[in-house]
């Protein structure tokens, strides 16, 4: 049976969490989330826990257990906790500045870019040391990270010097260049 499927999802107080069917609606203090998962897992509520069922130990139905008890959890702690990314701008002349939900970047084209923040999602932005860092957060972490990995692409850092868009956890393997023996 699948590790993270078999666990129950704790509900906390505050979030009010509604099953019908294959459609489930969480709604927090944060905001409320809903999704529509696949017909063959079963999702109940039980005492104050969430828990996912699965039909057979087919691998297709073994992996959907998995996923989709992963994925409810997501939504309960979006609601209550949200999620965030941080990206760090680094680069000399690379500016970033937020008016609203419109994030400017300018980062070695000949036209700024411009990133509106979709429904759900906040931008925030502030200078380190010499560099700038977005926060990108909200309450739907696949958005969240999609948005996050939009911004990331406009322009990756490079190996050689590291100047680019990464996330603050990320490594970046620098090469040697063309002095390196």
């Amino acid at each position: 049976m699948s590790r993270i499927g078999k666990k129950p999802i704790e509900v906390p107080k505050g979030v009010e969490v509604k099953i019908n069917g294959h459609h489930v609606s969480v709604k927090g203090p944060l905001g409320a989330l809903q999704n529509d998962f696949h017909t063959d897992v079963d999702i109940a509520m039980e005492d104050n826990h969430i828990v996912v069922k699965r039909h057979t130990e087919d691998p297709f139905h073994r992996s959907l257990h998995g996923l989709t008890r992963a994925l409810i959890a997501n939504m309960v702690t979006g609601v209550t906790k949200g999620f965030e990314k941080k990206l760090d701008v680094i680069g000399t002349g690379y500016k970033v500045a937020l008016a609203g939900n419109k994030l400017t970047l300018n980062i070695s084209y000949t036209h700024p870019v411009e990133f509106v923040a979709p429904a759900g999602v906040k931008f925030a932005v502030e200078a380190v040391g010499k560099d700038n860092r977005i926060t990108v957060s909200g309450i739907d972490r696949h958005l969240i990270g999609q948005v996050a990995s939009d911004i990331r692409d406009a322009q990756r850092a490079e190996p050689y010097k590291g100047k680019g868009i990464k996330y603050t956890n990320e490594t970046i393997m620098r090469k040697a260049g063309k002095r390196g023996k």
